[in-house]
């Protein structure tokens, strides 16, 4: 994202952004989970890498049962400190990714699965989630415990199977090695900034799919 900060394609976004209807490209409606997790606890934790995380962030905070989504990094050595400009080099093994803490007597973790897949996510293109390439806006999951990965793997055979996408399916389940918050403002970006280009061309319309797709788990007002 460190090139989004440029004045010429700031300019050329918001031009677009203007000229295009608020769409969702690539919305597919990923199927049921076949399996879900069993809760270990009251609130779980669960960490998705899908692109930019301004948008995993944004619509994952519009979904009923999500208490918290954190914007960060994940997928790199465990003991190594990182931040936004190093990651963005794309040379580090982190991916931009979301830690979210949600209630899973409302909201499983299969059903975010299903939310990431069908609204956030593609999971069919490597080290690219559009308009971000390389290996920092990867697709990938990062189980917290054994009944995450023992979903996760099934959940992504079981898209495999679907025949929802022409393309194999490409996004990993990771070795979880932490998470680390990224600087205070790129929390939140979605809803403090919601005229900024990227976000009315590219995250605006997850969020009208997540309201179109899914409007019983869809709430007006995110979680904080």
């Amino acid at each position: 994202m460190a090139r989004r900060s440029k004045p010429f394609l700031l300019a050329f976004l918001a031009a677009l952004a203007a000229a295009s209807p608020l769409y969702a490209e690539g919305t597919v409606p990923a199927p049921v989970p076949a399996t879900d997790a069993v809760p270990t606890r009251k609130l779980e934790t669960a960490i998705f890498a899908g692109g930019c995380y301004w948008g995993v962030e944004g619509v994952f905070s519009h979904v009923k049962g999500v208490h918290l989504a954190v914007s960060g990094f994940a997928g790199g050595p465990g003991d190594r400190r990182v931040d936004y400009e190093t990651v963005s080099n794309g040379d580090t093994g982190f991916a931009e990714s979301v830690r979210v803490t949600y209630d899973p007597a409302i909201v499983s973790y299969g059903t975010l699965l299903r939310i990431f897949f069908s609204v956030i996510a593609d999971p069919t293109t490597l080290n690219y989630q559009r308009p971000d390439s390389g290996t920092q806006y990867r697709s990938a999951l990062f189980p917290l415990n054994a009944e995450q990965d023992r979903v996760a793997h099934a959940y992504l055979a079981q898209l495999g199977r679907s025949g929802l996408w022409r393309d194999p399916i490409v996004t990993r389940v990771e070795r979880f090695t932490g998470f680390q918050d990224a600087a205070a403002d790129h929390q939140d970006f979605l809803r403090k900034n919601p005229w900024h280009p990227y976000i009315l061309r590219w995250d605006k319309p997850k969020i009208a799919a997540l309201k179109a797709m899914f409007p019983t788990l869809y709430r007006e007002k995110p979680s904080a």
